[in-house]
């Protein structure tokens, strides 16, 4: 089979937005081939582009792009909208191919084809034109270097992978913000042993954490579960949850309860909270042993058989007695 190398894959880098300490290093988005990074003069640097702007406005930067390598790079330099990814809800930017609505819309580079020398460095200028109807909060993006070249994939059937870096551009526009936050389609799958006590339950809950205003948000999330009569049987603050949850992003996220109760009822709660602002939701649960859960339903289907006999049975006599009543 012909082996194919089709530029469809880009695996992005982006420089994390951290609070820097005093004389601490700004940290460039770097993959160990290449840099990208807010150009600076001096002790000025920057780990990522934090600009503020009103609707109609025109701001100017210059972004510089460093070869670690011993050969040329060519590289496309784009601006990028970003979004919250389905899997864990890390920051990821569009491809280039991808509409643009925000910063990566309104991004214009100096230069869009960029070549670097080996173990040198371009700066490349370039303006962010706010429009004039542009709705106020945070417009996160990146400006992008995307390696021109691709590389070779893996298989018969191979898919080629162009590289790209990119600096993190977080743009607020001026007016009224709204920060919202809320906890959606709480879901609980539960996995109990057929015999009980021979072996653990499990439980699986599903949610939806959505950001519903229009700045950025750094949520943190408690799990409570209460069984029979309010007993808590679970309360912990949540690890796996996104360091930056973006205008308008909804992000489905999952959490193991381990050792939750095989015979139990009671109700799951999760509670999100960040600066200004709280949201909640949960779903109840009802836990019972397989064989359990078995013989309930059998009890509740053979009651259900006894009830219809007995109806038949009913109806079957006064048919009997009213055709005896008739002359």
């Amino acid at each position: 089979m012909r082996k194919l190398s089709v530029p469809l894959l880009i695996a992005a880098v982006l420089t994390a937005a951290v609070p820097m300490a005093p004389g601490t290093p700004a940290r460039a988005a770097d993959n160990g081939n290449w840099a990208v990074f807010p150009s600076a003069t001096g002790a000025d640097r920057r780990p990522y582009f934090y600009l503020s702007a009103g609707p109609g406005a025109t701001l100017t930067d210059k972004v510089t792009v460093t070869n670690k390598t011993a050969a040329p790079m060519a590289f496309r330099l784009y601006g990028a909208d970003a979004y919250n990814t389905e899997r864990d809800g890390g920051f990821a930017v569009r491809t280039q191919r991808e509409p643009q609505h925000g910063v990566g819309a309104w991004t214009r580079p100096g230069r869009t084809a960029v070549t670097v020398p080996a173990h040198a460095s371009v700066t490349v200028p370039f303006t962010v034109t706010v429009p004039a109807d542009a709705e106020p909060g945070d417009h996160p993006g990146a400006l992008v270097a995307l390696d021109e070249k691709v590389a070779a994939g893996q298989g018969q059937l191979a898919i080629g992978v162009r590289q790209a870096v990119g600096a993190r551009v977080y743009l607020r526009v001026t007016g009224p913000t709204v920060p919202a936050l809320a906890v959606e389609d709480v879901s609980l799958a539960q996995h109990r042993p057929l015999v009980p006590g021979t072996g653990k339950s499990r439980t699986t809950i599903s949610y939806t954490l959505h950001n519903r205003g229009n700045v950025t948000l750094d949520p943190k999330v408690e799990l409570k579960a209460t069984g029979l009569f309010g007993r808590t049987l679970l309360s912990r603050a949540l690890t796996k949850v996104p360091a930056e949850l973006l205008p308008g992003q909804k992000v489905r996220l999952t959490e193991p309860w381990a050792g939750s109760p095989q015979l139990d009822r009671g109700d799951v709660r999760l509670t999100a909270s960040a600066k200004g602002v709280t949201g909640s939701g949960g779903a109840s649960f009802l836990a019972l042993p397989w064989l359990g859960l078995a013989a309930l339903v059998a009890a509740v289907g053979g009651g259900a058989l006894v009830v219809k006999g007995l109806i038949a049975k009913g109806a079957a006599r006064t048919s009997h007695s009213s055709l005896q009543e008739s002359p």
